[in-house]
């Protein structure tokens, strides 16, 4: 049994109970406790990484007790706990997952613009958050691309062959026997390359699309091995395509349970916690739960 909870973020917003109930279901798989959150705004004025003495009692919290309510009589819920902090939950909520297995959130909250495609607090924790995050999006968000090519439960990861982490992995496959589902890695490379020569002048590619393409299935068939010996159970499939990776992983969302993407690793010149340009795309547009994982620790 994992010890670890299974954090659900709530402000009594649709999107937020629609994490829930995500968060619901993970616990139950995981064998976990489940956690509902929810953190009153401090005034705009307040200190955003300062949490006050004594948090306000979670009894007294209506949207907590409107949790409570609607899990009073479920046969099927996990052991939970409620608790209401105060705060700017855009700093609260990440610090949390120092202790959590999972933190779950909707895409958006009560606040912001109606328009927004991501809240800023499904960002901050995203990209600050020391466990896995999944966003939750709002339903009926439409993508392009093909139907899957069959049916049944599926978790598309996102492998970056030059630079893949075992993190991101290691959390897809987990996830992906969890849930009996369909593995789907999918690897994209840049193509076609073009290289600069003079100002407005680039020379066609001298690689072979289709050797670029066997090295990095190769690659990445390399990197998915020692993950299929600990999941013998997990069906994973490749697929190599040519292109923009946040466009194919977004149009793999399609019906997806799961897409699992990681956040940048820490570099010398930019030290600071970053979501890469495909991890952003990815959870501002795919169409099913996102999973952001951070990046495995540093070799010592």
């Amino acid at each position: 049994m994992s010890t670890a909870p299974v954090i659900a973020a709530v402000d009594g917003s649709q999107d937020s109970l629609r994490a829930l109930e995500w968060a619901l279901d993970t616990a139950r798989r995981r064998a976990a406790p489940l956690r509902v959150v929810h953190v009153r705004q401090y005034a705009a004025w307040g200190q955003a990484d300062v949490l006050v003495a004594g948090p306000p009692d979670a009894a007294g919290d209506p949207v907590l007790d409107e949790v409570r309510a609607r899990l009073r009589d479920r046969a099927d819920a996990p052991a939970a706990e409620y608790l209401a902090l105060e705060g700017v939950p855009g700093a609260v909520l990440p610090a949390l997952g120092a202790d959590a297995g999972l933190l779950v959130l909707g895409s958006r909250g009560r606040g912001g613009f109606a328009s927004l495609l991501l809240g800023s607090n499904g960002l901050a924790a995203a990209r600050d958050a020391e466990c896995p995050v999944v966003v939750v999006p709002r339903p009926g968000r439409e993508v392009h691309g093909e139907e899957p090519a069959e049916p049944g439960p599926r978790v598309v990861v996102g492998l970056h062959a030059d630079s893949p982490d075992e993190a991101v992995l290691g959390f897809a496959f987990a996830e992906a026997a969890r849930r009996d589902a369909r593995l789907e890695a999918v690897a994209a490379y840049p193509w076609p390359v073009q290289t600069w020569s003079a100002p407005g002048q680039f020379v066609p590619p001298s690689a072979d699309q289709d050797a670029v393409e066997r090295e990095t299935r190769s690659l990445a068939e390399g990197f998915l091995a020692p993950h299929r010996e600990r999941h013998p159970g997990v069906r994973a499939d490749v697929r190599i395509l040519a292109g923009d990776a946040a466009g194919h992983l977004v149009a793999a969302s399609r019906n997806a349970d799961l897409v699992v993407v990681g956040r940048h690793r820490r570099r010398l010149l930019a030290p600071a916690r970053l979501l890469g340009s495909v991890t952003q795309a990815v959870l501002l547009h795919a169409a099913g739960p996102v999973a952001v994982v951070p990046p495995s620790p540093p070799q010592e």
